[in-house]
């Protein structure tokens, strides 16, 4: 059987007249943005771009809600109660969703962005209300998050759809977390270190920790970070190594 994964970039993360990252290049070697919403990053009109960019390009659209916090692009950790972060997934996903359908699309995923992502991966009760928030707006939407984790176990517990996703632009603890950006080494920059270990990752279910030794891991889908100043060529690289390995790069079924 043919391994299949999904590549996946965080996009459309400019703001008014300020740029960042270049997401048409990216386009050419993922197979699905993860879009900004306008909480943590975006705009109504940068919103509406990346999504014709996207349907132009032939790649699936996800919401990537945050936290309200341009100022910290969404990276810091905010106290926020299930009802908040209920209202705050369901108010990014149809402002969205309203530009996808504008294009033509249908929504495809859900992946929370930053802190919001780091929080729900450990929170129990707000993993369920960003799970239970995408199941409600469309039972159909897949649900992206970190395997073995909070996420994952609120999605088996709603019958939701999960997409395991694994960073190739990130390190990783022997508990199979993040190490965080603050920390020495948390960010692989090289493309080719990074498209072989995304390899690894798909093909072996394993990723090496910092610090030496193995890690387990299940990879449905694989990130690229938009503002990684490397993101063009290490998408590139990746989607290469993988066409090489044999590996089926293809965005994750809607719907199913």
């Amino acid at each position: 059987m043919t391994l299949r994964v999904d590549l996946n970039c965080d996009l459309g993360e400019s703001f008014g007249r300020w740029r960042l990252g270049a997401d048409e290049e990216v386009m050419r070697s993922i197979t699905s943005a993860n879009v900004a919403c306008g909480f943590h990053a975006g705009d109504p009109g940068t919103m509406r771009h990346t999504v014709e960019l996207a349907a132009r390009a032939g790649i699936a659209v996800g919401a990537h809600p945050g936290l309200p916090d341009l100022a910290g692009f969404g990276r810091r950790a905010m106290a926020v109660s299930a009802r908040e972060a209920r209202d705050l997934v369901l108010y990014q996903i149809g402002a969205l969703d309203a530009f996808v359908r504008g294009a033509g699309l249908r929504l495809a995923h859900v992946k929370p962005h930053g802190a919001l992502y780091n929080q729900a991966a450990h929170d129990e009760a707000l993993a369920a209300a960003l799970v239970e928030t995408t199941a409600a707006y469309d039972p159909g939407l897949a649900f992206v998050g970190l395997p073995g984790s909070a996420m994952e176990r609120a999605a088996g517990h709603a019958g939701v759809r999960f997409a395991a996703e694994v960073f190739a632009d990130r390190a990783y603890r022997a508990d199979g977390s993040l190490v965080p950006r603050g920390q020495p080494d948390a960010l692989v920059a090289d493309p080719v270190e990074a498209a072989a270990r995304v390899v690894a990752m798909v093909q072996e279910g394993r990723v090496r920790a910092a610090g030496g030794g193995w890690v387990a891991i299940r990879a449905d889908t694989v990130c690229v970070h938009g503002d990684n100043p490397h993101a063009v060529a290490m998408a590139a690289a990746i989607r290469a190594a993988l066409d090489a390995a044999g590996v089926a790069v293809a965005p994750l079924a809607v719907g199913a």
